[in-house]
This record gives structure tokens, C-alpha cells and sequence, in this order.
């Protein structure tokens, strides 16, 4: 057991929805969250819908799609939302400044930092229904000026560069959204076994889901617009 897999969740469970959700750290999380008692909407890509599971409702969702994310919030009319995991994100070409192409580049902001605007946007409804009211934004110290390449030398431009802007959206959405009561967090699962971590990665992704379910159940007002790691450690812009 993970050390962080004890740690008590103190928000009261609700309805949760989570993009990206068909595998890897998306999966985890819906299901640690099913499994503590949650309403979970998982939101996936596929055409084809596998059956629900305890506590866990299958929804399509393209995050690339504005069309897609308009569709999901109208078919959740009347539904509250308590907590909105955006999770859905690619990596992109990591060759580096030589094999930049524009049309990657473009295709990993759109998903990584517009598509989560998008969902935040579409979802506020639901969210001032809601009683929790949170948005938990899948973030990467990646993305941080400060420390995002300390010990990491990849060439992933694209990756980097959309999660920094999904910093400043974390930010931005924490000062809009302050008057609606809603929290709003930028978080790093850390480096984790997934098929984006690669299997060399340092953290099993169930430990890391654990982690970042503790971390949300426990922010407040207060914590809206920071920047934390899984552990709760609060990592430079």
C-alpha cells in the first residue's frame, strides 16, 4: 500500500466528472473515486461505450471537439456537479526544436490547455449547482519556468509549453470563478506508470490517483489558483 493511500478524504462524496478517462491515471482516479462512494461521470473518446460499473457512468466525450463539450454539457442538464477532473491530455512530438511540427503543436494546446477552458466553461452550470464546486486541472511540473526542467532535458515543446498555459488557466479561472465559491487547482500526478509516463516512471498509477483524490478532498478557497504536486508540495510557476 502506498503511504498516501491512508490519507482521509474530507469532502463528503458527490458528482464527479473526469475527462480522459479510458485508461492511465484518468481510469485510476474514476475508479478510487466510484469506489469511495462517488457519483463518477468518466468521459471517454470511444464510440462505443463500455457497460457502467458501480458508482461509475460512461460518457463521450472529444475534449478536441468544442462541438463534443457542448454536447456533454447538454446531455447533463438538471445533473450538479461537485468536482471536474480535467484529465484528458497528449504528449506530442518530443524530437525536440528540429522535428517541431505546427500541426502537433497546435493539436496538443488545443487538448491540453483550450479543451480544459472549454469544459469549465461548459460545465458552470453545473458546478454552481453543485456543492463542492471544484475544478482539479491535471497540470505537469513540465510546465513550470521555474523548476520544469530541473533533472528533465526532454524535447517535448508542445507538452511544456500547453501545460504552462494550463497554468495560467488554472489562474485566470481561480480569480473569474472566486465569486461563484469555486476552487480551482493546477495538480502533478508526479511521474507516473502510464502509457505517456513509460514504464521507467517512478510512481504506480493508483498511487498517484490516491494521492491527488486526498489532495482535492482536503482544498479550500484558499488553495484556489496554486499550484501543488500529488504529495502536496507546492511547486514553483
Amino acid at each position: 500500500m502506498c503511504e498516501f493511500d491512508s490519507i482521509p478524504e474530507a469532502r463528503t462524496p458527490g458528482t464527479a466528472l473526469i475527462t480522459g478517462a479510458s485508461r492511465g491515471l484518468g481510469l485510476a482516479l474514476a475508479r478510487h473515486y466510484a469506489s469511495a462512494g462517488w457519483r463518477v461521470i468518466a468521459c471517454i473518446r470511444a464510440d462505443t461505450l463500455p457497460p457502467d460499473e458501480n458508482g461509475l457512468e460512461w460518457r463521450r466525450l472529444d475534449v478536441a471537439s468544442p462541438a463534443s463539450i457542448t454536447e456533454l454539457a447538454a446531455s447533463l442538464t438538471g445533473i450538479p456537479l461537485d468536482l471536474v477532473i480535467n484529465n484528458a491530455a497528449i504528449r506530442g512530438d518530443i524530437g525536440g526544436l528540429a522535428t517541431l511540427d505546427p500541426h502537433d503543436f497546435l493539436e496538443v494546446m488545443r487538448i491540453n490547455a483550450l479543451a480544459p477552458l472549454l469544459v469549465a466553461r461548459a460545465l458552470l452550470p453545473h458546478l454552481r449547482a453543485g456543492g463542492g464546486r471544484i475544478i482539479a486541472n491535471i497540470s505537469s511540473r513540465a510546465g513550470s519556468i521555474a523548476e520544469g526542467m530541473i533533472g528533465d532535458d526532454d524535447g517535448d515543446y508542445a507538452y511544456r509549453c500547453s501545460k504552462a498555459a494550463l497554468n495560467m488557466a488554472t489562474a485566470k479561472l481561480a480569480l473569474d470563478l472566486a465569486a461563484d465559491g469555486i476552487i480551482v487547482l493546477a495538480l502533478h500526478p508526479g511521474w507516473v506508470r502510464t502509457d505517456m509516463g513509460g514504464a521507467q516512471a517512478e510512481i504506480p498509477v493508483s498511487d498517484s490517483a490516491a494521492a491527488l483524490q486526498g489532495q482535492i478532498g482536503r482544498a479550500t478557497m484558499v488553495d484556489s489558483g496554486s499550484f501543488h504536486a500529488f504529495d502536496g508540495r507546492s511547486i514553483a510557476w
